[in-house]
């Protein structure tokens, strides 16, 4: 069973390996930045059950962090701070941060927390996955349980990367992303190929598509993303 991975974002190397040690015995795959720069790049490279994101840091401070991933992601996020004020918290609610923990704080009871919260994230992305049995969009429409994509009725063939990516773009509409982030979504961490795969691949997926070749928009200097407002069940 693969374990779940944690991203740990602290200037303060003694703050990170005491969460290390203690999450690292429970199972989780642990990575670990010092700044919050360092946080955005890995955070782009990879896919994470949860984010440990101290607010005051070097380069870039967890606030801004929290915003950028807050972009594309709804990845859960706890928020360490040295401060306890309630503004801070509210702030920290109304930018999508999902629990909050003022230092010093007890790591059983941190550990305890991230459990709570990755258990509901997991509950919630299962509740979305059984929402999408069945998706239609205009003349488009996909058959998760027999992996069947149908244009105006017509069964199309599509490889297994290509039903992989029309599936990621359908469950993430709007969402812009890169190629590395398609690459690792898809392909997995440790594809040695290049982003013109992705390009390939989504060449030969909209011919596929026909006329809803529309839907999968390029944004140019970034990625793609699924844009449409006829989303069906």
């Amino acid at each position: 069973m693969e374990k779940d991975k944690i991203l740990i974002v602290d200037d303060e190397e003694r703050i990170r390996e005491m969460i290390r040690e203690y999450t690292s015995l429970e199972g989780f795959d642990i990575d670990e930045a010092a700044d919050g720069a360092e946080a955005l790049k890995m955070f782009n490279k990879k896919h994470y059950a949860l984010i440990i994101l101290d607010v005051m840091m070097p380069k870039v401070d967890g606030w801004s962090v929290c915003r950028e991933i807050r972009k594309t992601s709804q990845v859960p996020i706890i928020m360490l701070t040295a401060r306890g004020e309630e503004y801070d918290k509210l702030f920290g609610f109304e930018l999508g941060v999902d629990d909050y923990i003022v230092k010093p704080f007890s790591p059983k009871e941190l550990l305890a927390r991230m459990k709570a919260i990755i258990r509901r994230s997991n509950k919630a992305a299962e509740e979305k996955s059984s929402e999408f049995e069945r998706v239609k969009i205009d003349g488009l429409m996909i058959e998760y349980e027999s992996r069947d994509v149908y244009v105006d009725g017509e069964v199309v063939n599509l490889t297994p990367k290509e039903f992989e990516l029309l599936s990621l773009f359908v469950q993430n509409p709007k969402r812009v992303f890169s190629r590395e982030q398609l690459l690792n979504a898809v392909w997995g961490y440790d594809y040695k190929g290049d982003d013109r795969t992705v390009d390939t691949h989504i060449k030969t997926l909209r011919e596929s598509l026909k006329e809803y070749r529309r839907f999968i928009v390029t944004v140019w200097g970034t990625g793609y993303k699924f844009e449409t407002t006829d989303l069906q069940k």
